[in-house]
């Protein structure tokens, strides 16, 4: 793996890759950016990690996938406006534009919210459907910043921060003239 891909990946737990975006990543929120809440009523793990794509048109996972059923109530993770609310091929997908030039886009979601409503952080914009993603066993959330992919964990509260431990476990220290 190249230097650049690996300062380009942000460990934020044990099994979640963190934010970067293709060739030229956008530049991370800065710590004054609010904090977003969790897009899930409660808390759903993570069950399939923020990947950077080699390259803009290589594989990757752009995004973060949730263990959440179908019927679940998916709430904005921040206040916004929607900016589409509907069917794209075979799934239903609900997207945020918020301020800072940031879109949130959740999938497979049955919308309660049109396009052009205001929301605010926590209020319910629509349930898990069943859906091509995930076969209705998750809620998948991306989020564009400037157009450019980035981790959502990067935007989320209350995510544990990362410890790093050593590779080997720690020996106690001598004291000299003891044992």
């Amino acid at each position: 793996m190249s230097t650049s891909r690996i300062i380009r990946s942000l460990v934020v737990a044990a099994t979640i890759v963190g934010l970067a975006g293709a060739s030229a990543p956008p530049a991370a929120p800065s710590s004054s950016t609010p904090r977003w809440s969790w897009p899930v009523q409660g808390y759903s793990p993570v069950i399939r990690p923020f990947l950077v794509p080699e390259t803009p048109y290589s594989a990757g996972h752009r995004g973060i996938d949730l263990d959440a059923r179908s019927g679940a109530v998916v709430i904005a993770p921040f206040v916004g406006t929607v900016s589409f609310a509907g069917h794209v091929v075979d799934r239903d997908i609900v997207s945020l534009s918020h301020d800072g030039d940031l879109v949130s886009s959740f999938e497979p979601v049955t919308a309660v919210v049109s396009v052009g409503d205001q929301v605010t952080t926590g209020q319910p914009i629509g349930t898990v459907a069943a859906g091509a993603h995930c076969d209705s066993l998750c809620l998948h959330v991306g989020v564009r910043l400037h157009g450019e992919y980035i981790s959502p964990l990067a935007l989320i509260q209350g995510i544990p921060r990362a410890v790093l431990l050593p590779l080997q476990p720690l020996q106690p220290l001598r004291r000299e003239g003891g044992p």
